[in-house]
């Protein structure tokens, strides 16, 4: 009787083992669930027209594009010199240089808006009259035409007042919209 009784100890103590062992095993073999994620929330945009340069190269054109919608007009302004920055629709070209970006922009109750850009703006600028004309009246005709709250727009660089981004183009004050450059 003690062989039997120490028989089913034994069966049983060893049973337990394997059903550990074997759970064990089996649990470190599952397929690991994806951890639970955020549901990303849509991005809410709104339609507004942008300045680029036309095909081939001689004038502005205004392209109807989404941009992220700004809860505010100065959250707005930026979403649109933001989107002015990246690639160009096809068959258009670039006013400005993608690599430059936008440090700030800053709103008055006048009217005027100061667009404050990184120095690649100027450093990395194609040079050239009829170019540099296009690169402030993209910034200066997006944002007068799609905000009416903008009457006016200044170009600084890098936090500074600057005369020009090319040399031709005087930019130490707030310029209005200009429907030659539309």
């Amino acid at each position: 009787m003690l062989v039997v009784a120490l028989a089913v100890g034994v069966s049983l103590a060893l049973g337990y083992g394997a059903v550990r062992w074997w759970t064990a095993r089996a649990r470190a073999n599952a397929p690991v669930a994806a951890a639970p994620t955020a549901p990303t929330v849509p991005v809410r945009k709104i339609r507004a027209r942008l300045s680029y340069i036309s095909e081939d190269g001689m004038r502005l054109v205004p392209v109807d594009r989404e941009v992220p919608y700004g809860a505010t007009p100065t959250e707005q302004a930026t979403a649109l010199v933001e989107a002015l920055l990246t690639e160009a629709p096809a068959p258009y070209n670039s006013p400005i240089s993608v690599n430059a970006s936008v440090r700030g922009v800053f709103l008055t109750e006048q009217g005027d808006a100061f667009v404050d850009l990184t120095k690649e703006a100027v450093t990395e600028h194609t040079g050239g009259s009829l170019d540099e004309l296009f690169s402030v009246y993209a910034i200066v005709n997006t944002l007068t035409g799609n905000l009416p709250a903008i009457t006016r727009v200044q170009i600084l660089v890098e936090g500074k007042e600057v005369d020009s981004l090319a040399g031709h183009v005087d930019l130490r004050s707030p310029l209005p919209a200009s429907p030659r450059w539309a």
